[in-house]
């Protein structure tokens, strides 16, 4: 008679005699492998000499190994689209290449990798990971898998302490097989060069953009103009009416506040739809050379990642103009004349050792009694 204790014994020797991971293994996980491996025991009968010896053998199942496909992309753009579709296939056929893997299920997600929330694929993923169905995820990268480290990292220890492995084959990494205290510094660091990357891919594509004078991001609308039925700029006349007003109000030298005053006792919306306007809305106005019918770009520039701080472009990084672009709102000359009284009124002044204030702050008339 074969006791419990006999084919418990029999279970652990042969699980670890095949499977030398169940060294890493909780007592839960190594009793559900085994439950599932082990089909029982058969009793073999030999003869040694005169005596006959009964050999008691378990019976041991091989399991395929249970795989799960993960892929993501950031949009739902054609290119990405495909990226996915490309994807999907690529690693269907490399299951497909392994006879001891079985295809659990393939899930994907059109969603940014910066956290979990609403990548239902990964979640969905995860529940089948947790839930036993899965013995190793195949993903393209780790930037595929998500690109908040601290997230995906206790996301990958849970998965480990369930003997679940991911492949990441960008990487050639295996969890089961890598050390944590290495991966943390791997991510960081392929996550930090992914988004460098795609960083300077961005400014790459906007400058081979505004090489082409018909680029459309020349045609960007503002507070006086629409984009008609092919996306080019044309005037609309009431808002136009009232960039004409603020540029007369200047110049007949009325202060910005003053200019929100009357703009607000005639009841005009801003161009955000507000009833008062800002100071900052109505000095960017004046500057605007769009109303000229030019498009400068490129008039501020960014830091290299992960410095994004913005600064006034004075020629430290090329910029685009495009001349006749669209029906000009004010003339250049008006427009120059608006510029010169800009740079009269303001209270600082500049020279070869910097910026200082002037000692004198503008004011209107005081026949108008409105002052800045």
């Amino acid at each position: 008679m074969v006791s419990s204790w006999d084919t418990f014994i029999e279970m652990i020797r042969l699980y670890l005699l095949f499977d030398s991971l169940s060294l890493v293994l909780n007592i839960r996980n190594l009793y559900s492998i085994i439950k599932a491996r082990y089909i029982g025991l058969e009793r073999v009968e030999t003869l040694n000499g005169n005596r006959k010896v009964t050999e008691i053998r378990g019976i041991y199942r091989q399991l395929k190994i249970r795989v799960a496909i993960y892929c993501r992309v950031s949009t739902n753009h054609e290119e990405q689209a495909q990226s996915l579709n490309n994807q999907v296939s690529y690693y269907k056929e490399m299951v497909s290449h392994h006879p001891e893997w079985e295809l659990i299920d393939i899930y994907t997600d059109v969603q940014s990798g910066k956290n979990t929330t609403g990548r239902a694929g990964f979640k969905k993923m995860l529940a089948d990971c947790f839930s036993r169905k899965i013995d190793l995820v195949i993903t393209k990268s780790i930037s595929r898998f998500g690109r908040n480290t601290t997230e995906i990292l206790d996301v990958l220890n849970k998965m480990r302490a369930r003997s679940i492995d991911v492949f990441f084959e960008n990487e050639n990494i295996h969890t089961r097989e890598t050390d944590f205290s290495f991966l943390i510094p791997v991510m960081e660091a392929i996550a930090q060069a992914d988004s460098e990357a795609k960083s300077e891919n961005i400014k790459w594509g906007i400058n081979r953009s505004l090489e082409k004078p018909d680029s459309k991001l020349y045609n960007r609308k503002c507070f006086g103009y629409v984009q008609d039925t092919e996306g080019m700029l044309i005037i609309q006349e009431e808002e136009a009416k009232t960039v004409r007003m603020i540029f007369d109000l200047y110049l007949r030298g009325y202060s910005i506040i003053a200019i929100i005053r009357e703009l607000d006792s005639q009841g005009i919306k801003s161009p955000t739809g507000k009833n008062s306007w800002s100071k900052r809305t109505i000095d960017k106005m004046l500057s605007n050379e769009k109303y000229t019918g030019k498009v400068l770009m490129l008039k501020t520039y960014g830091d290299k990642y992960p410095n994004n701080k913005r600064h006034a472009n004075n020629g430290e990084v090329q910029q685009y103009m495009v001349n006749d672009s669209h029906p000009i709102i004010i003339s250049e000359e008006q427009f120059e004349l608006i510029q010169n009284e800009k740079i009269r009124r303001s209270n600082i002044q500049k020279n070869e050792s910097g910026a200082i204030r002037k000692s004198t702050r503008y004011s209107m008339k005081k026949s108008e009694d409105i002052s800045e």
